[in-house]
């Protein structure tokens, strides 16, 4: 199963070009589900399976499941236990809901799921939330500090505190299996990004920024589409300046990028399945570029293995990191991500770092009272 991400700036048309893609798709023979919150007319379509992502639903759904799971801890309270009608979405549940989405999806016998992103900055942030979450359960709730249950009450008395209840482990446990599985569905080989932008003055700053956030986390970038396109050639000197100055953007997406799917402006807001049919362009997927990678050079005159990863886009002054025992904190222009350091760096001390040609290299020198010795 291929999953298509489809984000953009605000109001640059993503859940439009979501849904062309996902009824091309469909009319060519694949079975697709689109998952979103808009494009109610295309139910019906054969092959198509539009899901509605509602978050409201969603978070008063797992705020029930979880009082009824601590039905027990609340009447020992002597707490009044809430009823569905009076719950409101707290902010973050739009995030939860989203990601809960993609991974019931993950489970079904579509071909292909095109979702409907938010906007860009908030894409990225709910793309990192099940890495960033993960890390956070590992630290505060470790699971070999999981005491045996007949152990608990002796340990509390030699600690002089209440060790945590069983159902904390339990909970931070059922957390990271869903997180993982939902990591698993953002970060698999077939699930990319495709970003949509109206070229204008803001365009290419907002893609280049987005790419590299993608960058940083590890997710690949299948697709630049250029939306309302104005025709050229135009006797009216308003309409034909405006399309000048869209091909002078569009010009500049193409230097960046090698390739952008163009799509036209229909002169109104797309309504019906025909009007998204007129949409219909052949795509124009970008090339794959390298992975993360490290080099083993310890048998040349440095004697070091080299860290590589790919920032396009990204300048030196914006670019920090900083070692943290087993970890790296990357601090790329706006984005900061925390990544766990590969076995063979753990064993090494970083001795430098260079950026060239959007690649990011870190060179780490063997530490010799980690590393096996040779003879």
């Amino acid at each position: 199963m291929r999953t298509v991400l489809v984000t953009g700036s605000g109001g640059a048309g993503r859940t439009t070009v979501s849904a062309a893609t996902a009824l091309a798709a469909a009319r060519s023979g694949l079975r697709v589900l689109l998952l979103t919150d808009g494009w109610p007319l295309l139910s019906g379509e054969p092959g198509l399976t539009v899901s509605r992502i509602d978050s409201g639903a969603h978070f008063r759904s797992e705020l029930m499941a979880l009082q009824e799971r601590s039905a027990a801890a609340l009447e020992l309270l002597g707490a009044d236990r809430l009823d569905a009608d009076e719950l409101t979405e707290l902010p973050g549940a739009e995030q939860f809901a989203l990601l809960s989405a993609l991974l019931e999806a993950s489970g079904g016998d579509s071909d292909l799921v095109v979702v409907d992103m938010p906007p860009t900055p908030q894409a990225l942030a709910v793309l990192a939330l099940p890495e960033q979450l993960r890390r956070y359960l590992r630290r505060l709730v470790p699971p070999e500090r999981q005491a045996a249950r007949a152990l608990r009450p002796m340990l509390a008395q030699l600690a002089g505190v209440p060790m945590p209840a069983q159902w904390l482990y339990a909970t931070a446990a059922r957390w990271q299996l869903q997180l993982a599985a939902v990591q698993a569905v953002t970060d698999a080989p077939d699930t990319v990004v495709r970003l949509v932008a109206e070229p204008g003055p803001a365009a290419g700053e907002a893609l280049r920024t987005a790419r590299l956030g993608l960058a940083l986390h590890g997710h690949t970038l299948d697709m630049v589409t250029a939306n309302r396109l104005l025709p050229t050639g135009s006797p009216d000197a308003w309409l034909a300046a405006l399309a000048a100055q869209q091909q002078e953007h569009l010009k500049e997406m193409y230097a960046d990028f090698g390739d952008v799917q163009e799509l036209a402006h229909l002169g109104r807001d797309p309504r019906s399945s025909d009007d998204l049919n007129l949409l219909s362009r052949p795509e124009a997927p970008l090339a794959a570029g390298p992975g993360w990678s490290v080099e083993d050079r310890r048998a040349e005159d440095d004697g070091v293995l080299v860290w590589r990863l790919p920032l396009p886009g990204a300048a030196k002054d914006d670019v920090g990191l900083v070692r943290r025992g087993d970890e790296l904190l990357l601090t790329v222009g706006p984005f900061r991500r925390i990544v766990s350091l590969p076995s063979a760096l753990r064993r090494c001390t970083v001795s430098g770092a260079g950026l060239a040609d959007g690649v990011l290299s870190v060179r780490f020198t063997p530490d010799p009272a980690l590393w096996p010795q040779t003879q």
